[in-house]
C-alpha cells in the first residue's frame, strides 16, 4: 500500500487559497477499476482510495505515515506567481486615468 503526501492546490472558483493550506495523504489505488456491466458504472474493491486524510504540516503526515508502517511519495507544491497591479482594483475607478476606460 503505498500512499500519496501533497498540498492541495486551490480550485478554479476561489481566487485565494484558503482551503490549500494543510497537507493531504491519499492512498495509491490497488487494482483498476471495473466497469459494471449492467449499468457501465466503474467501479473498484479497494476501500484505501477513498480515505483522504488532513494534516496541518508535511512533518505530520509524514510522522503518521512512518508510525503506521504506510510507504509514501510526497509531492512539493509549485510556488504560486503573485499578481499584484500598481495601484490594484481601485486602478479601474480612478479620476485621473489617462487612457479611455473601456469594457
Amino acid at each position: 500500500m503505498r500512499a500519496r503526501i501533497y498540498q492541495p492546490a486551490r480550485t478554479a472558483m476561489q481566487s485565494g487559497t484558503a482551503k490549500a493550506k494543510g497537507w493531504v495523504l491519499e492512498f495509491a489505488p490497488d487494482s483498476a477499476r471495473e466497469v459494471d456491466p449492467l449499468m457501465g458504472w466503474t467501479s473498484s474493491s479497494d476501500m484505501d482510495s477513498q480515505v483522504h486524510l488532513r494534516f496541518d504540516s508535511r512533518d505530520a503526515a509524514e510522522d503518521y505515515a512512518r508510525s503506521k508502517g504506510i510507504a509514501f511519495d510526497v509531492t512539493e507544491p509549485k510556488p504560486r506567481k503573485a499578481v499584484i497591479r500598481q495601484r490594484g482594483y481601485g486602478e479601474n475607478f480612478a479620476t485621473d486615468r489617462k487612457g479611455v476606460w473601456t469594457h
